[in-house]
């Protein structure tokens, strides 16, 4: 039930100095911060981040590729290569600026801070979600932008993803445990089950 979750603000949040907005959202949830720092990321540690495995880049590379089909756009690149040029561009968005790596712990973390975040496309993010108040990017404004959609925030997609990324970004000595003084009202009775 009590989950960990990790979440990089990316560097246009950083940019456009919106850290206190975000941070507020999760923590009115309920939402715990257990470890967070500012980093200048490298390239190789954004790219161990971005790396999934050749699925998931044929994957993506299938989707981009379906996209320019739709628009009427040749492609020359296999689904893999389209899907590694995608990872290029998110490396090449991650490391331009510092950024701000949090772990979050809380009851349900991974699915709650997806849906506090919003869909990765901006322009189909729900009104109240964080992509959707603070953001007016597209795919279209990122492929004519020969660029990563720039979207603020990253999180976690699943319970296994977070434990990935936060062994990432964290060392064990910089993950803390502590108790929210409203963590008795949160998880009442719950110690007795």
């Amino acid at each position: 039930m009590i989950e960990k979750s990790l979440v990089l603000l990316k560097p246009d949040a950083i940019q456009r100095n919106l850290i206190g907005e975000i941070l507020t959202r999760f923590e009115r949830t309920g939402l715990k911060i257990i470890a967070m720092k500012m980093v200048m990321p490298t390239e190789e540690i954004s790219r161990t981040h971005y790396y999934k495995d050749d699925a998931w880049f044929e994957m993506v590379g299938k989707r981009q590729k379906e996209l320019f089909l739709s628009k009427g756009i040749q492609v020359d690149k296999t689904e893999l290569e389209l899907g590694k040029v995608i990872q290029d561009q998110l490396v090449e968005y991650l490391t331009l600026s510092p950024i701000i790596a949090i772990v979050f712990e809380g009851h349900n973390a991974v699915l709650n801070i997806r849906k506090i975040v919003g869909a990765t496309n901006p322009y189909d993010a729900v009104p109240g979600t964080i992509r959707a108040d603070y953001s007016i990017e597209t795919y279209a404004l990122a492929d004519t932008s020969k660029r990563s959609v720039q979207n603020l925030i990253h999180s976690s997609g699943t319970v296994e993803e977070a434990n990935t990324e936060i062994k990432i970004w964290f060392t064990k000595d910089e993950i803390h445990s502590w108790k929210r003084l409203d963590e008795v009202l949160l998880y009442r009775n719950i110690e007795n089950k």
